[in-house]
């Protein structure tokens, strides 16, 4: 599942040359809780939950997402969403943030939206995206 998005290297800003067990420690790391979305006994989905930041910002909560390609357009990437924001509320974050939406993610950007998050910064030609050079990301904030 990480691997076709890892490759495709359009939105994450992850080495498109990395190893799986590089991707895996990634994902997986001791800093993150990850969770699974199944359909079916099948994985559809996972996403990680963490701080966003340390010390007087550890209470604004940072995910990250990947929707199996089998998957798309079926609501799991809404599913996770709406899971990790009612998570994090449980686990006593006040906010969550994204720190680096690519501008040319059309489908993330307008879930995130559809979620409550707002766009509330501009990072100009901050990632090389493989196909369109240089685009814009954006820093994408909610409230719990």
């Amino acid at each position: 599942m990480l691997e076709p998005v890892i490759r495709a290297g359009d939105t994450y800003t992850l080495p498109q040359s990395m190893s799986r067990a590089q991707a895996l420690a990634y994902w997986f790391s001791d800093a993150h809780e990850v969770f699974v979305a199944e359909d079916e006994g099948a994985a559809a989905g996972t996403y990680f939950l963490h701080p966003n930041q340390m010390g007087g910002g550890s209470h604004v909560a940072n995910c990250g997402y990947i929707t199996a390609p089998a998957a798309f357009g079926r609501g799991v990437g809404r599913a996770m969403c709406m899971h990790s924001l009612d998570y994090a509320k449980h686990r006593g974050y006040r906010a969550m943030q994204f720190n680096f939406v690519v501008s040319t993610n059309d489908r993330a950007v307008r879930l995130w939206k559809n979620c409550g998050f707002e766009i509330v910064g501009r990072l100009p030609e901050a990632f090389l995206h493989p196909q369109l050079g240089y685009v814009e990301a954006y820093v994408m904030y909610r409230i719990l």
